[in-house]
């Protein structure tokens, strides 16, 4: 089953099935997770294989932890909702993204620079902020190149919830809605289908996934990612999985023809790549890019 696929023997060694059976291997296997997000969970498996590995991940993650809870606390009395964050297994990631209502951007901007961070990419949809090398993105809506492809406040009222996060009460979406979210980003955004976008899917579908999906107008999203996933599971390919230009052709005519939004929005596009001189460096990295 496991054939020479290293994203398969990953996924054996996050499930506590598999060790790797050299150094080698155990690096190999890290840089797949790395890729993958999948690294923090990874080492916790392998324990002290790669020598200070796991206490130096360990240690981004406490930093990150006690980032991501000073800035909910700043974000007291905003309609927010943690996105992209809720995940079977924990893991380092390089930003907090965060749903935020439109009318309260200006006063969780304020909030954050009250406590040190500052706007570092203001865009029409998003607003980056960040300190010491932490990052924090507010979305009002989800979108790439300034186009829109799915309702942010929609997100935020109807799939959202408090969760008990390291002590403190959160706002965070729903595991339905990060099914849905995972499979929109993966494949309309980034071109990329994770490992970990594959257990977000493999653990949380359910009949509620696929109604957040329909309801949001990304249902063949979904499909894709589970298609490329199953790859993945099969042994067939190996994640990060890039999309096919046929794959992206079918998912953003199906996207346009309907959803009016995505549809109104796709001028933005034009604009955005007019607007940034590095367009064309930036199209290549995407092109070539093994991970984000």
């Amino acid at each position: 089953m496991l054939g020479g696929s290293e994203s398969l023997r990953l996924l054996k060694v996050i499930n506590g099935l598999y060790q790797p059976t050299s150094r080698d291997e155990a690096r190999r296997l890290a840089e797949r997770a790395r890729l993958n997000k999948l690294y923090l969970a990874y080492l916790r498996r392998v324990g002290g294989v790669l020598g200070d590995e796991l206490e130096l991940e360990e240690s981004r993650f406490k930093r990150f932890t006690q980032n991501t809870l000073e800035v909910v606390k700043a974000l007291e009395g905003v309609d927010y909702a943690l996105y992209k964050f809720r995940r079977p297994v924990d893991h380092v990631s390089v930003d907090l993204d965060i749903l935020v209502n439109t009318r309260d951007i200006p006063r969780a901007v304020k909030s954050l620079q009250e406590r040190g961070f500052r706007v570092i990419v203001p865009e029409p949809y998003t607003i980056t902020m960040e300190r010491r090398g932490f990052i924090a993105d507010l979305y009002t809506m989800p979108s790439f190149t300034w186009v829109v492809y799915m309702d942010g406040l929609r997100l935020i009222e109807e799939h959202s919830s408090d969760i008990e996060l390291w002590g403190t009460t959160v706002r965070a979406l729903s595991r339905e809605a990060e099914v849905a979210v995972a499979a929109a980003h993966a494949v309309y955004k980034e071109h990329l289908v994770l490992l970990m976008d594959c257990l977000v899917a493999w653990r949380w579908l359910s009949s509620g996934a696929w109604r957040v999906a329909a309801e949001l107008g990304v249902e063949d999203a979904l499909r894709e990612l589970l298609k490329a996933c199953d790859l993945v599971k099969r042994g067939l390919a190996e994640a990060p999985y890039r999309l096919g230009p046929h794959t992206l052709a079918r998912a953003y005519l199906g996207k346009a023809l309907g959803d009016p939004v995505f549809r109104a929005t796709l001028p933005n596009a034009l604009r955005y790549l007019l607007s940034h001189k590095d367009t064309g460096a930036e199209v290549l990295g995407r092109l070539t890019r093994r991970s984000y």
